[in-house]
């Protein structure tokens, strides 16, 4: 790990994390602090880096500055009966130019990745997500992004990485590795309907806010599915996080915000998370830097609580049910750990994509199956894998 990338963690903010208790995180967490330089990673489960880059932030540039306000808020929170050691490993400043930002942050996740450290990312623009991909480049495998954010983000091509077409340039720009990208929460007014329809043509997946306020586990398998994870503050509504220039009336209550966290938290798959696009400009009383704080809280819980039973042990750990569909048969596998489900996908011997050959569902989708309605998820699969 090159250490000229991050920058410690502002003695003020390190110095407000001693004077709290010391049960509280301040204490628990290994800190890059000017005193104490970089931290050991050996043992390290989760490393915090926070990214000052917001250039592209589109009408909200001066994200990431600023995050010092989270890191407060999470240092003075009380840790669960955590075995997972977290580091904080400090803060990426901008670089002469955007792109050497993203280079920064791309190295230094890949690092974190390759020693099996679960990033948790926070500050900037949106866009810092490209960069976030980009780190699994050197890992040569397909992934799976998770947004939760109001709008697609598709933008145009020509505009290069924005945080409005950071989405464009994962699909386009190659090596590509994305295999899927779900959206969680997007406002039909705020997405102009070629984009719409473009992640149906792409078979991607997109759940309508209105659609997971009233069930927001219906989110769990989606999130279960991750490889990122990507927040936008805006996301949530402006009464409840209003430090962010784009923020808007409707949207994600914070609660909503933690159960998502949590979610990805315990997703046996998911490997990076991070919540962008706050802009301490605008929080009121520190409100929504307390809610990313809570909800990073959430995340680490989470990761705490993984049931470690994606179906790949013994067949004694699991159920199988065979339920022929149509003129197909889909194969449905409960954890008898967990009670969760999955459903297989058949795919040939040197495909590539075999690491997503099981699907996260829902019992739902078994009873649906049963009564020959093939889940959704499950037929946008196999239509991005003939």
């Amino acid at each position: 790990m090159n250490p000229d990338y991050l920058n410690p963690v502002d003695d003020t903010v390190f110095a407000h994390a001693m004077l709290q208790s010391d049960q509280t995180l301040g204490y628990q967490i290994k800190i890059h602090s000017q005193q104490n330089g970089l931290p050991d990673l050996d043992g390290i489960r989760l490393a915090i880096v926070a990214v000052e880059e917001g250039r592209n932030a589109i009408d909200n540039e001066e994200t990431g500055i600023g995050v010092g306000e989270i890191r407060k808020q999470l240092y003075q929170l009380f840790p669960g009966s955590w075995v997972a050691k977290i580091a904080d490993l400090g803060t990426i400043p901008q670089g002469n130019t955007v792109d050497d930002t993203y280079f920064a942050v791309s190295e230094l996740l890949s690092y974190l990745l390759k020693k099996n450290i679960t990033p948790i990312i926070i500050g900037g623009g949106q866009d810092i997500t490209y960069a976030n991909y980009r780190a699994y480049d050197s890992l040569e495998q397909t992934v799976n992004l998770v947004a939760i954010d109001n709008k697609f983000n598709f933008g145009a091509i020509q505009e290069g990485v924005t945080s409005q077409s950071y989405l464009s340039a994962i699909v386009m720009n190659k090596p590509n590795n994305l295999f899927n990208f779900s959206n969680i929460g997007y406002q039909t007014f705020f997405n102009p309907q070629e984009e719409i329809d473009l992640v149906n043509a792409l078979f991607f997946d997109a759940y309508r806010l209105g659609e997971v306020a009233k069930n927001i586990e219906l989110v769990e398998p989606v999130l279960r599915d991750a490889d990122i994870v990507s927040i936008d503050i805006s996301a949530v509504r402006n009464s409840e996080a209003p430090a962010n220039n784009n923020a808007t009336p409707n949207g994600f209550y914070g609660e909503d915000l933690c159960v998502i966290a949590r979610y990805a938290g315990i997703s046996d798959k998911v490997s990076s998370f991070g919540i962008y696009e706050y802009n301490s400009k605008y929080d009121n009383k520190t409100q929504t830097a307390q809610l990313i704080a809570q909800a990073i809280w959430y995340f680490i819980e989470g990761v705490n609580c993984r049931a470690n039973d994606y179906p790949f042990g013994t067949i004694e750990k699991y159920q199988k049910f065979i339920v022929p569909v149509e003129e197909d048969v889909i194969n449905f596998y409960k954890s008898n750990k967990s009670g969760r489900w999955w459903m297989e996908i058949n795919f040939k011997n040197n495909n590539k994509h075999k690491r997503h050959a099981l699907i996260p569902c829902t019992y739902q989708d078994y009873l649906n199956a049963n009564e020959q309605e093939i889940p959704e998820r499950w037929y946008k699969t196999m239509k991005k894998v003939i």
